[in-house]
């Protein structure tokens, strides 16, 4: 636990997953419903300090709420998984979390790339 860290104090009523290794949260500011935060119970600044038990636990975790997402909202076609690791990479609570976003058919006019286009003009090629 880190002092003043957003995620290592959640209140643990916002959790509605978990596992030994991580906890699962809506996303505060979603940007598709369903949007979900998995983050390491352990503080660790970024991808690049989670423990091989730690990564097994996200994925675990990933693949349950994609799972029950899915199960519950049949117009979801598709996912987005990422992160951002460092505050260069857009990180803005340095506390390692994974977003698990919702995709359906027609959220945006174009999909191709997906995340290719988080610097403008190099998504398409």
């Amino acid at each position: 636990m880190s002092q003043g860290c957003l995620f290592c104090s959640i209140n643990d009523e916002r959790v509605i997953a978990s596992n030994e290794y991580v906890f699962a949260i809506r996303d505060g500011y979603p940007v598709a419903d369903g949007h979900t935060l998995i983050i390491p119970h352990r503080h660790a600044v970024d991808f690049f300090g989670l423990t091989s038990d730690e990564s097994e636990g996200v994925r675990l975790l990933i693949h349950e709420i994609a799972k029950n997402l899915k199960d519950g909202d049949d117009s979801i076609t598709a996912f987005n998984i990422g992160l951002n690791a460092g505050v260069d990479a857009g990180q803005t609570i340095l506390h390692c979390h994974y977003h698990l976003i919702p995709r359906r058919k027609g959220d945006v006019e174009n999909p191709r790339g997906g995340i290719r286009h988080l610097i403008p003009g190099k998504g398409f090629y």
